[in-house]
């Protein structure tokens, strides 16, 4: 019982520490460093977990960039069209399409 009351507890205070750059500071109010600081926080996020995802298949201990390894080339493609459409949904279809067919193919 006890641990369900911590983590009600850490999840209540982690909600409210994030609500509280949302609701109590304007956006105006924030140093300029700051603003420009936190607009690469979301793509510093996805590369930490989409790197990793890539290129450590498998066995976590075993970093693999080599051409055997589909999710390099499929991630490859993915950026490229990321980069190329500025569309979501484009990048994770098309990536997703060249995965599945570079897992068929091999």
């Amino acid at each position: 019982m006890s641990i369900w009351l911590v983590m009600l507890a850490a999840g209540a205070l982690t909600y409210g520490i994030r609500l509280s750059f949302v609701a109590l500071v304007h956006h105006g109010a924030l140093p300029a460093a700051l603003r420009d600081g936190l607009r690469l926080v979301t793509p510093a996020v996805l590369a930490a977990i989409i790197v990793p995802a890539v290129l450590f298949t498998g066995d976590p201990s075993r970093f693999d960039a080599t051409l055997g390894n589909e999710r390099l080339p499929a991630a490859v493609v993915a950026a490229a069209v990321a980069w190329l459409t500025r569309n979501v949904w484009a990048t994770i279809g098309i990536g997703m399409g060249a995965l599945w067919a570079l897992e068929a193919v091999t």
